[in-house]
């Protein structure tokens, strides 16, 4: 028979919820990557892994805050924790790829094509593996088109994340370009539970078990401290807030004016040479 299935048990709490967390990974993993575009290469790798790991972390536990609401009347809910913990690998990693390949070619063109749907599909995989690890006694059962109309949000979502991260500049649009992310993701998550079905086994009376709040908040520490780690890092790097560029003082030379270089540090080498070179200079008439 089927279940009664209900997934705001508690409201619009745990939906509101969700989303603040989807917000919160996607406005951190957002201003990682664009920090990574305007750092040398050897910075690169490690402000991508920092922004990879704060959306793969946010999707995450924004779906299982989704769940808590999640009941199906009569069929205690239960986890398997090595597949829930393995939808969480699976959204940081493929989300990792899609970010690394703009990060290091640019959101823009293939790179920003392919970047977007392979962390599309990475946000979808969380999705459904995460329901994969559900246990109870029933069986789900999907709608194809409505599974296939979540995938398409999901890659729509992470294809305008990428390249908000190569355009956006100041604070205040990065939050913006965070929050349409948000409703993107969760907008994705509810989608996908629409196409959802539960049939129940008969044969069996209906047995107590652990509510979803009390399986899953254990699991919700881990990722949430880690969120708010790398807000830390986020809320004090210097070029995090302004999204300006870095202005990194020039040693001062008798006859060389004392003002920074703008832009990346390349450019304030060149710069300094030449004013070095300007100084040197032998003055003549010709060169006055």
């Amino acid at each position: 028979m089927h279940g009664t299935v209900d997934g705001f048990s508690y409201g619009l709490v745990t939906p509101l919820v969700a989303y603040l967390m989807a917000c919160l990974g996607g406005a951190l993993g957002l201003r990682c990557t664009a920090r990574a575009l305007r750092v040398a290469h050897s910075w690169r790798p490690g402000w991508l892994a920092l922004g990879s790991a704060a959306i793969g972390s946010g999707i995450w536990t924004m779906h299982f805050i989704a769940m808590i609401g999640f009941t199906v009347r009569g069929a205690p809910i239960h986890y398997d924790k090595p597949m829930t913990y393995g939808s969480l690998g699976v959204a940081v990693v493929m989300v990792g790829v899609g970010i690394f390949i703009v990060g290091y070619r640019g959101a823009t063109g293939t790179a920003l094509f392919t970047g977007g749907t392979l962390t599309g599909l990475g946000i979808a995989s969380m999705h459904y593996l995460g329901m994969a690890g559900m246990r109870l006694n029933g069986t789900f059962e999907y709608n194809t088109v409505t599974v296939y109309v979540s995938v398409a949000i999901a890659m729509a979502a992470a294809t305008a994340a990428l390249w908000a991260a190569g355009q956006v500049r100041g604070f205040l649009w990065s939050m913006g370009a965070s929050l349409v992310m948000g409703l993107a993701v969760t907008g994705m998550h509810y989608t996908g539970m629409a196409a959802l079905s539960v049939h129940l086994h008969t044969g069996g009376a209906p047995t107590a078990g652990d509510s979803p709040a009390a399986l899953l908040a254990p699991m919700l520490i881990g990722p949430l401290a880690f969120l708010c780690l790398a807000g830390v890092v986020v809320m004090f790097d210097p070029l995090m807030a302004t999204g300006k560029l870095d202005r990194t003082p020039v040693p001062h030379e008798p006859g060389v004016p004392a003002h920074p270089p703008l832009g990346h540090p390349a450019r304030g080498a060149r710069l300094h040479a030449r004013r070095t070179v300007a100084h040197r200079e032998p003055r003549t008439p010709q060169n006055r």
